[in-house]
């Protein structure tokens, strides 16, 4: 999943503030937490809400969602109709899905309600995001026992731990942090090539622990990225 972030209220009234109708547009796809129909609508309430308290009691919101605001003839085919006599529109999608909009709807002011933070999972139980994944390009987890060195790993090393870790334990503090971004504490975090020698081990795979992988070609993940779909 995408994880992202909302916004300040402040800093996305900022935006839509000069404008009197805006559309506020839902996303039903992979963003968590999710960011489909009926947060649009809450997001709604609340721009209106907070309008009108600083000032702007013309500003009106509808709120709709697409099934995937990262699909241009989706964005294109179900937003349209919708647009008539709209000033702005206020994505809830993550950065791709504001940037796909802005791409389908050139006239049309287009601003991110919320902060794409990372490519990860849920745990359930708690509540807590992981990030899992970079969108390196160059997949390892088919020999690396299904660990990904380079998202667990600080330095992203590729051929086994550094002199860093002690006792299975990454040298590096392992940051926490709250829903605003703010850390709240550091701990201990298992070395990444620790956890794929164990899982490697379990596997009888050690000969793939042994293998030499080269330094990545970052030309794959250098930004900005164009994939063509076949």
């Amino acid at each position: 999943m995408i994880v992202v972030k909302e916004k300040p209220l402040d800093e996305i009234l900022s935006f839509l503030l000069p404008y009197k109708n805006i559309l506020v547009v839902g996303c039903d796809g992979c963003t968590q937490p999710p960011r489909g129909l009926r947060e649009a609508v809450t997001y709604a309430m609340l721009i209106e809400m907070g309008s009108k308290l600083k000032g702007n009691m013309h500003l009106k919101c509808r709120a709709t969602s697409v099934a995937k605001q990262c699909d241009n003839h989706i964005c294109s085919t179900t937003l349209t109709p919708q647009l008539e006599g709209i000033d702005a529109i206020l994505s809830l999608a993550c950065g791709v899905g504001v940037q796909t909009l802005v791409e389908v709807f050139p006239g049309t002011p287009v601003y991110p309600g919320q902060n794409t933070i990372f490519i990860g999972s849920q745990e359930r139980e708690s509540g807590t995001l992981h990030e899992k994944c970079k969108a390196c390009g160059e997949c390892l987890l088919g020999e690396t026992g299904g660990i990904c060195p380079v998202t667990n790993c600080p330095k992203g090393i590729l051929n086994g731990p550094c002199g860093g870790c002690v006792n299975g334990k990454c040298e590096v503090p392992f940051e926490v942090r709250d829903e605003f971004g703010k850390m709240v504490k550091t701990i201990e975090k298992d070395c990444a090539w620790y956890l794929i020698y164990e899982r490697l081990k379990k596997l009888n795979r050690l000969d793939l622990f042994r293998k030499y992988r080269p330094p990545r070609n970052r030309a794959i993940s250098s930004s900005p990225r164009l994939s063509e779909v076949i």
